[in-house]
């Protein structure tokens, strides 16, 4: 939730505060949560967390990452979702990242975009244009580490897989051949390695070169990590999500010009899209309460008030969104439907979790070689279930 400052308003939480209750004044009932942050990197992860808690059906209603959601997805551990009347209104995106053997299993509140949070003053002060490419990134940063800016990239141990997945899957998402190509990395025709080799070579540059600091990457959590270099004009380059631009306890009080792009890629600056969403547990001793729940707060009237009070781009493709300044380049590229799904229920091997942990692989000084190797054996292992 980003609540790290005591006093801050967490406005992610009260938005999505103000569509609970929305549903609890209509129906009557009373909907009681909890949030789980880790201590250290030492700690669960929340998407442990949440897989113990909904495997061991301690609540109704969980609000779910992609891996969490695929995983439970295959399990059956998730009832089905598609009865509800909020889905005729979604945006095609979020039921293809979010449906599992056919079956629609998450909803988010909104639709997670990350991208690149550039300090432009930092780039005209060098005269630099800002980075389409992964070759127009690199040289950015060249110039950068010429001039004495010691780390150009910010990074944490969540979110270095944006690189990767803008410059994987770029032509296959805006190619015009999804289905095809998706239908042979499910059959093994393709190799995920083939795909995945270009953008780990790319963060092994980044690396080698000093672009980015992979031991202090590597026990990072996300905006806490980098944040404050990014902040204080030390860094001029960092990954989040659509969010951290909107509220002060991420990067929306930034005193200069922060202008939010898509990730480098051969078709230029490429948004990345992974898809959160709430899920009802199988086995939920409340089902039906907490299908009214979603019945509410995914409806039209409920996204607009959360989409308003977050300025985020809603699921519904009824609903748009009034972004800040900051995220007008980002959002052109989604309105043109230029992204890359960093989520995608309909590949057989999950994208978003996986990467993640291959990625921190090479932080932790594993060679691209030996990450490939590691996508090979989870395809293998993927196909013969």
């Amino acid at each position: 939730m980003e609540k790290t400052k005591p006093d801050a308003d967490n406005v992610a939480r009260s938005a999505s505060d103000k569509t609970i209750v929305m549903a609890e004044e209509k129906y009557g009932i009373k909907v009681e949560y909890i949030t789980y942050t880790a201590e250290n990197y030492q700690d669960k992860t929340y998407d442990e967390v949440a897989l113990e808690r909904v495997r061991s059906n301690m609540d109704d209603l969980y609000l779910l990452n992609p891996d969490v959601i695929q995983a439970l997805g295959e399990e059956g551990s998730l009832m089905g979702l598609s009865g509800l009347s909020c889905v005729e209104n979604l945006r095609d995106v979020v039921k293809t990242a979010n449906t599992v053997n056919g079956k629609l299993v998450g909803i988010p509140q909104e639709v997670v975009a990350y991208g690149l949070f550039v300090n432009k003053d930092m780039f005209d002060e060098y005269h630099l244009e800002l980075p389409e490419t992964p070759e127009e990134f690199l040289e950015c940063c060249k110039v950068f580490k010429e001039n004495g800016i010691e780390t150009p990239v910010g990074a944490n141990r969540w979110w270095l897989e944006t690189f990767v997945l803008a410059q994987a899957y770029a032509d296959l998402y805006n190619g015009g051949n999804t289905e095809a190509e998706i239908a042979a990395l499910n059959s093994g025709e393709s190799k995920y390695s083939d795909y995945m080799r270009p953008g780990f070579e790319f963060l092994q540059e980044l690396i080698d070169c000093g672009y980015v600091d992979a031991a202090k990457a590597l026990v990072s959590e996300a905006i806490d990590g980098e944040g404050e270099d990014f902040l204080n004009q030390k860094t001029p380059i960092v990954m989040a999500y659509w969010g951290a631009a909107n509220t002060e306890t991420a990067y929306g009080a930034a005193d200069f010009n922060m202008q939010v792009i898509g990730f480098p890629s051969s078709r230029g600056q490429m948004p990345v899209m992974p898809m959160t969403g709430f899920g009802v547990g199988a086995n939920a001793e409340h089902a039906q309460d907490a299908m009214r729940v979603l019945e509410v707060a995914l409806s039209d009237e409920a996204l607009k008030i959360y989409t308003e009070t977050n300025r985020v781009i809603s699921p519904s493709k009824n609903v748009e969104v009034d972004c800040v300044p900051a995220l007008k380049p980002l959002n052109d590229r989604i309105e043109e439907n230029v992204y890359v799904l960093g989520s995608n229920a309909g590949m057989k091997l999950e994208q978003w979790g996986n990467t993640c942990l291959i990625v921190r692989d090479l932080l932790g000084g594993a060679t691209v070689d030996e990450c490939m190797a590691e996508f090979d054996r989870l395809q293998k292992e993927t196909l013969e279930k």
